[in-house]
């Protein structure tokens, strides 16, 4: 001892080289399988981000459901092999634009079968007046046509389970664009057919922009 301290001997040296190669083999050793982890094989980075990508891009296209809905293409096959079409409206039944036929086409339970109704509307590319509506039943061999009028310009549209029928009036000297009023009549399916159920007449004003006229109050 001098001066109050003790001098490490040989052995205490050897003891701390020793200890302090063994920690860093520990620190390597740390090293390596931190390293193994972040650059793959089984590490948890391989089940983490990687995976969610995928999942996340199977979920972004999922597949289209099967339908059995007829699209425009089918109503209009339907509408030309018609044998109740007449001939003057499945010569208006041709293509405007490409392959674009001038039809509007919806769906609807208006007879109460199993399956949805089809609606056609055939018009004119030009105009676009109606020349044909017509209303298709699904049946075990396919569609039905159980409702036709060929009396132009007619429109066909469905509302709240009844199928509504409008029939533009003109006058001597209408313009396409402006006739004078229209027929509305409502038609319900019963015993088989539809039948007519109440109808009105709408008459348009001839005055662009003008003023409703209020009814005089009584005195």
């Amino acid at each position: 001892m001098r001066g109050g301290l003790t001098e490490a001997g040989p052995s205490s040296a050897r003891g701390t080289i020793q200890a302090a190669i063994t920690a860093m083999s520990v620190l390597a050793a740390l090293a390596l399988f931190v390293s193994a982890c972040a650059t793959g094989g089984t590490g948890a980075r391989d089940e983490g981000p990687a995976h969610a990508e995928a999942v996340a891009g199977a979920t972004a296209s999922p597949s289209a459901a099967p339908t059995d809905t007829p699209d425009r293409a089918d109503a209009v096959r339907l509408v030309k092999d018609d044998p109740a079409v007449s001939a003057e409206v499945k010569r208006e039944l041709k293509p405007c634009v490409g392959d674009e036929y001038p039809v509007d086409v919806s769906y609807g339970n208006l007879t109460g079968g199993s399956g949805s109704d089809l609606i056609v509307n055939v018009l004119t590319c030009g105009d676009a007046v109606g020349v044909g509506s017509y209303v298709y039943r699904e049946n075990d061999d396919g569609y039905e046509n159980v409702f036709k009028a060929e009396e132009p310009p007619v429109y066909a549209e469905m509302d709240r389970g009844d199928l509504v029928v409008t029939k533009q009036v003109y006058e001597k000297g209408d313009p396409v664009s402006s006739p004078s009023g229209e027929n509305v009549i409502t038609y319900r399916w019963a015993s088989g057919r539809f039948m007519k159920e109440f109808s009105w007449h709408n008459d348009y004003s001839s005055v662009v922009g003008g003023e409703p006229t209020m009814a005089p109050e009584a005195g």
